[in-house]
């Protein structure tokens, strides 16, 4: 049984629907991460969620029980979550009375708060720092003071929103260690928003795709990444070659499509007549100066139009009747002399390709 269930959730604010019709749910322990622009409706959820907000239709359950608008039933579920700020709320007051705060509310014995507080600033390597006033933290630091307040009362369910937003690369790098050891470390159900795609590859198991309060897509990371639902979650998970096209023929699952003129074969199940568009990851794609003799289906001759360097990697624009975007390394394009204006194959398997089907058009 799921431990956290959101069936048919609708918030709107006047006339404003900030999120439609969103079901999702969470198991024990899952770490699951929210993933989508700022406005998406990401904050709004986790508020719903941690009962901050009623919704204005829909289902909540947590551990099976409906906690969306009995009191009773709402007050016991927020005491087994915390929620994290995307602004860290520190009091002016000490860092470890900062993180103990939680549990002198819950009226805990002396020895016991002594040791779970210390515990937690070891674990945020903040040990040091126990007796400085907390408002006089950077920004990094009071995020994991705020963290660790939140998992001093071990709750079944933790849930954090943007919870690097503004900080500086090291600080980002401590806050996703420190998540990381919660995860390995802790059964808490986790359950974060963030905009930074490679974030949530990295700490969730499973995510989902919010774009103007709709829930688009879930799964785990590499099914959204590599099998992005439609093309709002492609363009989003930064798939940068999205080719429109329509589909001629399938035989036994691979599907050759029409791209303004050029063919392109992908293993699809899309059928003759089909709109589709055709994703291809830059990564995916291999240039050769001849026409490659690889098994490779699909190979085109065309001309750079773009070299943009970027650390070892080099971004390469080529026009083969329809543009692509390749990645390469930097060695690579200076052994292949990529140059703007030079002539380069460009060639992708049908198997690299993932289709999907054009709406409205």
């Amino acid at each position: 049984m799921a431990l956290i269930e959101v069936v048919g959730l609708q918030q709107n604010y006047g006339d404003r629907e900030i999120l439609k019709n969103i079901n999702i749910s969470i198991d024990k322990g899952e770490v699951f991460a929210l993933i989508g622009p700022t406005g998406a409706g990401k904050t709004t959820l986790l508020r719903l969620i941690d009962l901050l907000d009623s919704p204005t239709s829909g289902e909540i359950y947590f551990d099976g029980i409906n906690v969306t608008r009995s009191g009773r039933a709402r007050l016991e579920a927020r005491r087994k979550m915390a929620f994290v700020l995307q602004k860290p709320v520190v009091f002016n007051i000490s860092v470890y009375d900062n993180i103990a705060c939680g549990l002198k509310w819950r009226r805990k014995a002396r020895g016991d708060i002594k040791q779970k507080v210390s515990n937690i600033l070891e674990l945020i390597g903040l040990s040091t720092y126990k007796d400085r006033n907390a408002r006089t933290l950077s920004g990094g630091e009071a995020q994991r003071v705020a963290i660790a307040r939140a998992l001093v009362i071990e709750p079944e369910v933790l849930l954090l929103d943007e919870p690097t937003a503004n900080l500086d690369p090291i600080s980002t790098s401590r806050i996703e260690e420190l998540i990381s050891h919660i995860i390995h470390r802790y059964d808490t159900t986790i359950m974060m928003a963030t905009h930074d795609m490679s974030q949530g590859q990295r700490l969730a198991d499973r995510m989902g795709v919010m774009l103007n309060g709709e829930m688009l897509q879930t799964g785990k990371s590499d099914e959204v990444f590599d099998s992005p639902g439609n093309r709002e979650v492609a363009e989003f998970v930064g798939v940068e070659n999205i080719i429109d096209g329509v589909v001629i023929s399938n035989e036994e699952g691979v599907a050759t499509i029409d791209v303004g003129g050029n063919i392109i074969e992908a293993v699809s199940n899309y059928a003759a007549g089909d709109k589709v568009s055709v994703c291809i990851r830059p990564e995916a794609i291999m240039l050769d100066l001849t026409k490659p003799t690889s098994s490779a289906r699909n190979s085109f001759i065309g001309e750079i139009i773009r070299v943009v360097t970027f650390g070892s990697l080099n971004r390469i624009v080529v026009n083969c009747g329809f543009q692509l975007v390749v990645l390469v390394t930097k060695k690579s394009a200076e052994e292949l002399n990529l140059e703007k204006g030079g002539s380069i194959y460009a060639s992708f398997k049908a198997t690299g390709i993932h289709t999907i089907r054009r709406e409205g058009d």
